[in-house]
């Protein structure tokens, strides 16, 4: 509470699913004055959008989450905006950050910046020991080079930002779009959609092979958290769970929680993605005491629910 005190803080992508989580915590945590610079008014693409958010909010903390994301297909069919948007709102608002002087820079990284064939767990002194995997590499790299940018200005200007490097995340209010979502949201919206229409199998992506490991959002808000208040190196470091699941699996329990008793086709034509994912959740524990504290089945279960609540009541609306 004492390190939050009279902080201005700027929450990049504040309105969003991860976002809208870490600002119930940073004011759970007493901080009064929270800036979300919203994409309507703030294009962070743009660095006279960047600095006029900085000149707006004024803060002495900034946490930066926007992004611009999606699945293996939306990053197949958009790799080049993946890479320029991403890298663009990194590295602007780092400058404008380090030029206008401010305390912290939190920046937010992902699982896809590690090597394809990276060791399970993922450590982070492996992260530069070979190339991303290729459906998402231009996204991961893009905020991978947030990374180097920290570090060469905690090295030439003694700007002290810092690199989270969270997993795949899940839970309420997570987007479901087809187009754009990630694997969990995607299945429960698929699994969902073929119960309703009666349809006795439901196809998906790859071959189930592939692992990944998924780290609950109020989980991951308070890995930030802690990391804004306690963590100060140059070290990138992981924030997840410390477990895998396989696809296959995956897509069985989703199927059995909701009830559905449908077959599962796999369209092997489709990429699997990177064939496994886990990190090793060490440091995070060490240097800041994050430990993720909700299980996955429990974590499903809320997140099923929070979309059938939201599902009836856009068919409640549609009917009257």
């Amino acid at each position: 509470m004492e390190y939050w005190k009279r902080k201005r803080v700027m929450v990049t992508g504040g309105a969003g699913f991860l976002g809208s989580f870490l600002v119930e915590k940073l004011r759970a945590r007493g901080v009064q004055d929270i800036f979300v610079p919203r994409i309507e008014q703030y294009d962070l693409v743009r660095m006279d959008a960047v600095q006029r958010a900085y000149a707006d909010g004024r803060p002495d903390i900034v946490i930066h989450l926007a992004a611009k994301v999606g699945g293996i297909g939306a990053n197949r069919e958009n790799p080049g905006s993946f890479f320029y948007d991403n890298l663009m709102m990194g590295a602007q608002l780092l400058e404008a950050g380090r030029q206008a002087g401010i305390e912290k820079f939190v920046a937010l990284g992902t699982i896809c910046c590690y090597p394809k064939f990276a060791p399970v767990p993922f450590r982070e002194d492996d992260l530069w020991n070979g190339y991303p995997e290729e459906t998402n590499a231009p996204y991961g790299l893009a905020k991978k080079m947030l990374l180097v940018q920290s570090q060469a200005y905690r090295q030439q200007y003694r700007f002290n930002s810092i690199f989270l490097m969270p997993v795949n995340l899940y839970g309420p209010r997570d987007n479901f779009d087809p187009g754009s979502s990630h694997v969990i949201p995607a299945l429960i919206k698929k699994i969902d959609d073929a119960a309703a229409a009666g349809k006795d199998e439901v196809v998906v992506w790859g071959t189930g092979a592939a692992t990944r490991e998924f780290l609950y959002v109020e989980d991951a808000a308070e890995a930030i958290a802690l990391a804004t208040e306690r963590y100060a190196k140059p070290d990138p470091v992981n924030i997840g769970a410390g477990f895998e699941i396989s696809i296959k699996d995956l897509v069985e329990l989703i199927a059995k929680l909701m009830g559905y008793t449908g077959r599962i086709v796999w369209d092997a034509t489709k990429p699997d993605g990177q064939p496994r994912r886990m990190l090793d959740t060490t440091r995070a524990e060490r240097e800041f005491g994050f430990k993720a504290a909700t299980g996955f089945e429990p974590g499903l279960r809320r997140t099923i629910e929070w979309y059938r609540q939201r599902r009836a009541g856009d068919r409640t609306a549609a009917a009257e």
